[in-house]
């Protein structure tokens, strides 16, 4: 193999390694993105992951109807409110527009907050 080749070779496959580190390094950067976040924003409203599926009921309830579920796994929460206890071992229920267009309640134990209920956000 000549020195021409060679040199086109070395620098096909740099350009495809460096090509490869840019692909991977944003991915890694992902966790520390808005999933990552929790908290009240200027708008008054609580953003933070939640568990994709979580049911949302018409009261602070889960003997009252449901009224659909988030299949998202990061929403926002306009208020907080005291119900039936759940396993996050609290009895925090969060007010939220569900992801097919209805109101509903939402046990504390389906969001990732630090504690409930989550500091800044109003009751309701």
């Amino acid at each position: 193999m000549n020195a021409r080749k060679k040199f086109a070779t070395a620098l096909a496959a740099f350009a495809l390694t460096a090509g490869l580190v840019t692909v991977t390094a944003p991915a890694t950067a992902a966790p520390a993105g808005p999933a990552a976040e929790c908290g009240v924003r200027s708008d008054g409203k609580l953003y933070c992951g939640n568990r994709g599926g979580a049911k949302g009921y018409a009261h602070r309830s889960y003997g009252s109807d449901v009224r659909g579920r988030m299949n998202s796994t990061f929403s926002w929460f306009a208020c907080w409110g005291r119900g039936d206890s759940h396993g996050g071992g609290n009895n925090v229920w969060y007010w939220t527009k569900l992801d097919n267009g209805q109101w509903g309640n939402m046990p504390a134990v389906d969001l990732r907050t630090a504690v409930d209920p989550a500091p800044g956000l109003r009751e309701c």
